[in-house]
């Protein structure tokens, strides 16, 4: 992966629906050039794919929180994990090492629908201990740093 592999991917997380003419202006290769290392770039699985970045708050879903989980002795992991797929609520799941099993990240429209989301993890998943925080504002972070880096950083 070279310099110009690397703009096309901080561009492409930028706007996932650039076309190639507008990434090869930015990069001054041709559409088809572009075109060929994108296609590389998805085939080497460093592109996995394209999404769209929707704004819960928009949809009615104002309450975020981050949820560490504790499960009870004896629980499942890949059953939990499924049963995590059956709660909309929980947009995120992250497994964990230390004090807490998981992460969750789950969203809400009230603290009404969040105690609902609670007494299903607690009752159906398996959750023994639960401790949330409510999020109150998200800073804008990627990887697109990291992306401009031409080594890895060496701890």
């Amino acid at each position: 992966m070279d310099r110009i592999d690397r703009q096309l991917l901080v561009l492409l997380r930028r706007d996932g629906r650039a076309t190639y003419q507008d990434l090869g202006r930015h990069v001054r290769l041709s559409a088809n050039t572009v075109a060929d290392r994108v296609r590389r770039l998805q085939k080497a699985g460093i592109i996995r794919g394209y999404r769209a970045d929707i704004d819960l708050a928009v949809l009615g879903r104002t309450m975020e929180m981050l949820s560490d989980i504790r499960l009870r002795d004896g629980v499942d992991r890949a059953a939990f994990e499924q049963q995590l797929t059956q709660i909309p609520q929980v947009v995120g799941a992250m497994r964990l090492t230390g004090e807490y099993d998981y992460q969750l990240r789950v969203v809400c429209t009230d603290a009404h629908e969040f105690e609902g989301v609670i007494d299903r993890l607690k009752g159906d998943a398996g959750v023994r201990e639960l401790r949330s925080r409510l999020l109150l504002h998200e800073v804008p972070l990627g990887p697109d740093n990291l992306i401009d880096q031409t080594t890895p950083a060496r701890p």
